[in-house]
């Protein structure tokens, strides 16, 4: 069955989560907001594109930093209304500097921090 990113449930705002996830150790590495034209850059390109809320814009991952993500597989969910790409990451995937945006653990009841910057 040909897939068709147009059959998705996007949000009110033409939106749709994606989980980026590390394709060899299983990290998860980040969550941003796609809308159909930056997953289809992202499926023709090979170049993990996102959109920026703040921006209103196309974001590809690494443009400026150099720390891109290539996809490797796309995978969606069982209710059409999220993504999960795993992807070759370079570098840190956060803007803070760590390998995970997922660096903050909560533990009985207090915020930890469970990652330092690289």
């Amino acid at each position: 069955m040909k897939f068709d990113p147009s059959l998705l449930k996007y949000d009110v705002q033409g939106l749709i989560p994606c989980i980026a996830q590390d394709h060899a150790t299983g990290e998860v590495l980040m969550m941003a907001w796609m809308n159909e034209a930056s997953l289809a850059r992202t499926l023709e390109t090979g170049a993990m594109t996102y959109w920026s809320r703040s921006r209103q814009a196309f974001w590809a991952k690494g443009e400026t930093s150099g720390h891109v993500q290539r996809l490797v597989e796309m995978r969606v969910d069982c209710d059409d209304d999220c993504l999960l790409a795993l992807v070759t990451q370079e570098g840190p995937a956060c803007h803070t500097n760590r390998r995970s945006c997922f660096y903050t653990a909560v533990r009985d009841g207090e915020r930890v921090v469970i990652s330092d910057p690289l």
